[in-house]
């Protein structure tokens, strides 16, 4: 929550007003695709990846109530980056090359594209909205069943039992 969360809150507070003053900048806000739709395992996770949506939604409305026109607001919300930080987490195997994990320079370079269009949000890949659009229109019981088709429901235990044996052979 701190980094993913509380970060936004402070470094906003520190540079917005001189941005609105100036009526000139670009707040970024680096979620992810489980700041859109969840999975299980990793409620912690998904609470400051929501907070960081809400948050940049909330800003967004804020800056075009004030008819700031100047100060641009970007939301980028990728899919699993091949960072090593969530080793292990696997989607079903059937769908793995249909949405890989995606490559840090190119998830930049995507960012970038988004940033330097001014485009309000992007997911990376396109693909990614589709469950986001799906948890906006479809009942539950639907997205429970895309989920579960999907592997949602158990892509984090190959990552958990990667970091319990990582930190048992640790201690």
């Amino acid at each position: 929550m701190l980094v993913n969360c509380h970060a936004l809150f402070w470094m906003t507070k520190a540079f917005l007003p001189q941005m609105k003053a100036n009526n000139h900048g670009h707040i970024v806000t680096v979620a992810s695709a489980l700041g859109l739709f969840s999975t299980a395992c990793v409620e912690d996770y998904c609470a400051s990846k929501f907070g960081a949506v809400g948050f940049h939604e909330s800003l967004t409305h804020e800056l075009m109530a004030e008819n700031i026109e100047g100060v641009k607001t970007t939301l980028v919300c990728p899919y699993l980056i091949d960072t090593g930080m969530f080793a292990g987490c696997e989607i079903r195997k059937e769908l793995k090359s249909l949405i890989p994990p995606l490559q840090p320079l190119y998830t930049v370079q995507q960012s970038m594209k988004a940033i330097l269009a001014e485009q309000q949000m992007i997911c990376i890949p396109r693909i990614m909205y589709i469950p986001f659009l799906a948890r906006a229109l479809l009942p539950w019981e639907a997205n429970v069943v895309t989920y579960r088709f999907m592997g949602g429901d158990k892509c984090m235990l190959p990552f958990i039992k990667h970091v319990e044996t990582k930190t048992n052979g640790c201690v």
